[in-house]
């Protein structure tokens, strides 16, 4: 039933339901039982992350015809970063229809930030086997149409983390610095939580699944925290600069 309404609000009926189930069920529900088969999300996950990146690219090459592969590359990165994800998937309230060991749950894994981005990649996963690349782009461009308006509106002209270091640099002699505060996951799927700290305090945090994804992730929560970190003044600075 609590799947049904989740169906309803992405707009996907389900042929096979067993798809979305799978696709709602974290890790920990196979650990806690101790079976290895169990299954759980990782796989739609990995393929959903494919197909976002097909839909994405498509999309961002039709809707900037004058741009060259470098900031196609940079924007479709933006769109498809771990936070962009975190905020479609509260979009959707999708951590209330997740599938938690008791650990998990306990420990606020419906909050989680990789496991909202994680259920959403295998949610869109799910779709595309269930309905076909048509279903799984319609799904994403309805999902992102926020954030390709956003983006459109202020194409980014550099990364976040030069971005914020020119910003900063306007305002003080000092830049930001960056720092691992985390690591955990296998090998092959390690996660990396970093903070950009500037004048001895922290600005920004961020996750990814390498070091530069975590970087740049932080650098863009700093970005958007600016205006209020620095102050009516400093905000004011900014919005005067290029």
């Amino acid at each position: 039933m609590q799947l049904q309404k989740l169906q309803t609000i992405i707009s996907h009926e389900f042929k096979h339901p067993e798809l979305l189930s799978e696709a709602m069920t974290h890790p920990s529900i196979a650990h806690e039982r101790g079976g290895e088969n169990g299954r759980h999300n990782q796989r739609l996950e990995f393929l959903g992350d494919a197909v976002l990146q097909l839909v994405l690219t498509d999309r961002v090459f039709k809707l900037y015809t004058d741009l060259p592969e470098g900031k196609l590359t940079q924007i479709r990165a933006h769109l498809a970063n771990r936070h962009t994800l975190f905020r479609r998937a509260q979009a959707i309230e999708l951590g209330r229809y997740l599938l938690l060991g008791k650990g998990e749950e306990a420990s606020g894994g419906r909050e989680r930030l990789s496991n909202l981005a994680d259920a959403y990649e295998a949610l869109l996963g799910a779709i595309y086997l269930d309905g076909g690349v048509r279903a799984a782009r319609k799904f994403v461009l309805a999902q992102f149409a926020e954030e390709f308006a956003n983006i459109k509106q202020s194409t980014p002209r550099q990364n976040p983390k030069g971005r914020l270091q020119e910003l900063l640099q306007a305002h003080s002699a000092n830049g930001p610095s960056y720092r691992v505060v985390l690591e955990s996951g296998p090998d092959h799927r390690t996660y990396f939580e970093m903070v950009v700290e500037w004048e001895g305090r922290e600005i920004g945090r961020g996750n990814g699944s390498s070091k530069k994804q975590a970087e740049t992730a932080a650098a863009e929560a700093a970005l958007a925290a600016l205006p209020d970190l620095l102050g009516p003044s400093g905000a004011a600075a900014l919005r005067s600069l290029p």
